[in-house]
Order: structure tokens, then C-alpha cells, then sequence
């Protein structure tokens, strides 16, 4: 089936969500972004249309191309309605086991027969929300980076269940959105989340500690190891309660090393929660950072 014949269903229309929303819409597939939350969805469709406006003035995609891949992507807010016949799901809600299990489990009987069921959660068991229904072996792991639309790598993951052919068909939906894929077992925290919150866990004890600022943090793995960014930016972008969330399940799977640093809670009982609240490790103003508003061990 050729990508303008299949469809794809992405359930959360947060910051994930949106990216492989676009991924999928701009590169052929009929896509329905799903949230019960309208005004999420309004927010998803215009930042998606932002990549699309920006890529026009920037020459990277024809004015042509980006109409016709606004034109695959709808929303709604009623799953059961949306997943109807769809031949890809990727659920990308809240990294709550429960939620995950609700998501797929009303949606699977609803899909086409042979549809893959995929799970972009960042630590959680595949097998487990797998469980949530009977054909355990179309469920897998589809772990994309933020910020989807520049990030190559997607992390696919097999739980225990998970057919040979599914890995195959998904490693090549992969390819069809201009992903490289890597396929990883199921282990808690995979390769790219465990590393991740071992750095952005560790820095926050360096942070908490008085080691050194922020600011420094980061540009010592910028510089020091050329990351992108540094490890307090990236939890930034990424979130400090969804990091807290993986912390605490890698914590209790894997053990003391991976204890959440108070910092960390502390912050998100704050609501700095990062970019999205406006105020994480740094301030933003437009969603730009503001420079020297890092956090430093004076001011805990």
C-alpha cells in the first residue's frame, strides 16, 4: 500500500505529537491528529503549519508541497471516530502506563486488521501496554525525537510479543518519513532515554550542588563532547515532568542511580517545567531563552 493510501492516526497533539503529525502529513499519508483537548489541537495545526511556512521562505520545500501536505493532515477530538480503518496508530499521550493502555485498547479493535500499533513512550514497558490487547504482536515501540521534524533517529522497540514482520513493515514506514531507524529490546529506559536521564539527572546534581552554572553545564557538553545542546537546555525542550516521570520509573526498575535529583522535584512542583511554562532551568520570552537566566546553586 502506497503512502497516499494509508491511515495514520497520531493520538496527543502535544509537542511529539505534532511532530510526527507533520512527518506523516508530509510525507504522503493521510494523518489525523487526535486530542479532546480543541484547543490543543488548534495549537498543533498552526505550529505545523509554521514548519511549513518557514520551510517555504527558507527554499526547503515548494509552496506547492507544503499545501498539499497541509491538505493530508486533519484533526479531531473523538478517538473511536478517528481510528476507524486506520492502518497506522501512534499514540504519543502522557508517559503514564495507565493512559498508554486506555489509548491503545480502545483503539485497537477499531484499526484495520493488519494495522501497526505503535507506542512512542520514551521508558515504558512495550510488553506491558502491549498487554492492554489481543494482538500483542502488532504492537511496537516508535520512539521519535524532539524536535521531530529535525531529528533523524527513531528508536523502534520490541516487547516481547512483537512479530518479526511488524518490525520489518515499521522500520520501513520509517524510511518512508525520511527516518533512520534502530531496533532495540525491550529494556527500561532503551538506549537514548536511559543515557538521557543519567546526563540531564546528573547535571542537575552538578546544578544543585554549587559544581558549577547552568550556563557552564551546557556549554561544557556542548563544546567538551558536541552535543547540540547541553543536558539541562535538552531538559528544557524536553520537559522537567516528563523527565521526572522517566526518572522515577528507571529509579524503580533499575535502581539508585537513577534517582531523581531533588532539584528536579523541586521544580516541578514550581510548574518550571520548561520551555512550555516558560521558566525550566532558564527563562523564555516568544519561546526563546533568555540569556544568563540560568539557575544557580545561590538561589536554591
Amino acid at each position: 500500500m502506497s503512502a497516499n493510501q494509508e491511515k495514520v492516526v497520531v493520538v496527543g497533539a502535544g509537542l511529539m505529537g505534532t511532530g510526527i503529525a507533520h512527518a506523516f502529513a508530509s510525507s504522503g499519508f493521510s494523518t489525523l491528529l487526535v486530542d479532546t483537548n480543541s484547543a490543543a489541537l488548534a495549537q498543533a495545526r498552526a505550529s505545523i503549519e509554521k514548519i511549513f511556512t518557514d520551510g517555504v521562505r527558507l527554499g526547503k520545500v515548494s509552496e506547492e508541497k507544503a499545501h498539499q501536505s497541509l491538505a493530508n493532515l486533519l484533526t479531531c477530538g473523538d478517538l473511536s471516530e478517528a481510528a476507524i480503518g486506520a492502518n497506522v496508530l501512534v499514540e504519543t499521550v502522557s508517559e503514564q502506563l495507565a493512559v498508554k493502555k486506555a489509548v491503545i485498547g480502545q483503539a485497537a479493535p477499531l484499526l484495520a486488521d493488519d494495522a501497526i500499533i505503535a507506542t512512542n513512550t520514551s521508558a515504558l514497558s512495550v510488553t506491558e501496554i502491549a498487554a492492554s490487547v489481543d494482538c500483542a504482536d502488532r504492537v511496537v515501540g516508535m520512539h521519535f525525537f524532539n524536535p521531530v521534524h529535525k531529528m533523524k533517529l527513531v528508536e523502534l522497540v520490541r516487547g516481547l510479543a512483537t512479530s518479526d514482520e511488524v518490525v520489518a513493515r515499521t522500520r520501513t514506514l520509517c524510511e518512508q518519513i525520511g527516518k533512520t531507524s534502530i531496533v532495540v529490546n525491550e529494556s527500561p529506559g532503551l538506549t537514548t532515554s536511559r543515557m538521557s536521564a543519567l546526563l540531564g539527572n546528573e547535571a542537575m546534581w552538578m546544578l544543585q550542588e554549587g559544581t558549577a552554572t547552568a550556563e557552564d553545564i551546557d556549554t561544557a557538553l556542548r563544546l567538551g563532547f558536541n552535543h547540540p545542546m547541553g543536558p539541562l537546555e535538552l531538559g528544557d525542550l524536553t520537559g522537567w515532568d516528563t523527565r521526572l516521570s522517566v526518572l522515577r520509573y528507571l529509579h524503580q526498575t533499575l535502581g539508585e542511580k537513577f534517582r531523581p535529583c531533588p532539584l528536579i522535584i523541586k521544580m516541578v512542583a514550581a510548574g518550571r517545567l520548561g520551555r512550555k511554562s516558560g521558566h525550566g532551568v532558564y527563562r523564555y520570552e516568544e519561546g526563546k531563552q533568555v540569556p544568563g537566566s540560568g539557575l544557580k546553586a545561590s538561589a536554591l
